[in-house]
């Protein structure tokens, strides 16, 4: 462990349930009433979020619309607002600024925040997250959680410790003793696949963790053994980052009823092409900063396919041919597509060419 001196203080800000606190606050109608914020289309529809009323019945975001309401018979659906979301997100980003300006967005609802060279409250992290909170629900009526830990992965975990509307902190005395309980589940990146591959080795915990290996780790999980050996120890060396290098832009779209075959299919690419295009030239992004085309095929089961491939042709003929790649590997009817491009990180730039303008030909 570092010498204390040298520990940085991180918070990490978890706004509660901020969608759905939103339309409550500004219908007091709902409070108290499981809420969904999603589309009403109950075929094709899914949820942005829900509230913790709705939680208690299993409710979740990216739930079909349709299973919602079978879990929850009483859940009012709203339409989602974005333009109102991100006023209030603004909101609250100005009063994070107040305490420090290494701020790094993760949502319009999440944010870690660096205040390890604040001299608010003396220079308390604990004491800064806490008027932080206070301040943002005086000024917005939200309410939101914190977690307070030397580092990011122990913030994130600390913001989910005692949600909704409460913080929680991991000082560095505390980090061993904490660690070793965690579950694996709760490690960022461990999704149903890595779980069940550690579960079925015995591995529950961040202490049955500390009992392998980085080598054997990675014969586990691949490149992501080694991140799973710093987290199981509670170490984290990323910086909270002022700005996020883009990696991708993409757009989707879902069909209101599933599409069987390719000939209906393909007529949809091109007014995605067409609205990815927009989107590219409206963030001033050009071909000289791609790294590759790709795009996505969801089945009607669920179940999705991506395929992506040289950024050299940014064209319509070019996603046709993805798109035609991935539906050939379900072979059934399709749910929904998208396209997108993957950007050069900056060690992969040698230099910034001006602006090249999008190729449109078929």
């Amino acid at each position: 462990m570092l010498p204390l001196f040298f520990m940085k203080k991180i918070i990490h800000i978890d706004m509660d349930c901020f969608y759905a606190s939103v339309e409550m606050r500004d219908d007091p109608s709902l409070r108290g009433k499981p809420v969904g914020i999603g589309s009403r289309d109950f075929k094709r529809g899914v949820l942005c979020t829900a509230n913790y009323e709705a939680r208690k019945f299993g409710v979740r975001a990216a739930l079909p619309t349709s299973r919602a309401l079978k879990l929850c018979k009483d859940l009012i659906l709203v339409k989602p607002n974005f333009e109102k979301y991100k006023k209030e997100s603004q909101k609250i980003r100005e009063i994070f600024r107040r305490y420090t300006d290494i701020i790094e967005p993760l949502s319009l609802d999440e944010a870690y925040l660096d205040v390890s060279d604040s001299e608010e409250f003396n220079g308390s992290a604990t004491l800064i997250a806490k008027n932080i909170r206070k301040e943002i629900f005086e000024e917005t009526g939200l309410t939101a959680s914190a977690g307070i830990a030397p580092n990011k992965f122990l913030a994130k975990i600390a913001s989910d410790w005692k949600k909704p509307n409460d913080q929680f902190v991991i000082t560095p005395s505390d980090i061993d003793k904490f660690i070793v309980d965690l579950p694996v589940k709760k490690i960022f990146g461990v999704g149903k696949v890595t779980a069940k591959k550690l579960h079925d080795l015995g591995i529950q915990t961040c202490g049955d963790l500390q009992k392998y290996s980085r080598i054997e780790l990675r014969s586990i999980v691949g490149s992501f053994g080694d991140s799973l050996f710093n987290y199981s120890r509670g170490i984290d060396n990323r910086d909270v980052q002022v700005s996020r290098e883009r990696k991708s832009l993409s757009v989707e779209t879902t069909f209101q009823s599933d599409i069987e075959d390719l000939e209906n299919l393909l007529p949809y690419v091109e007014p995605l092409f067409e609205e990815l295009q927009e989107r590219l030239k409206k963030k001033n992004l050009d071909q000289s900063l791609f790294k590759s085309l790709v795009v996505k095929v969801k089945f009607f089961d669920f179940n999705q396919t991506t395929v992506s491939s040289s950024s050299e042709s940014f064209s319509l003929s070019s996603f046709r041919q993805l798109i035609i790649q991935g539906f050939e590997r379900g072979d059934k009817p399709v749910r929904l597509i998208g396209l997108g491009v993957q950007f050069k990180t900056e060690s992969q730039e040698d230099s910034i060419q001006p602006l090249l303008p999008f190729d449109p030909s078929l």
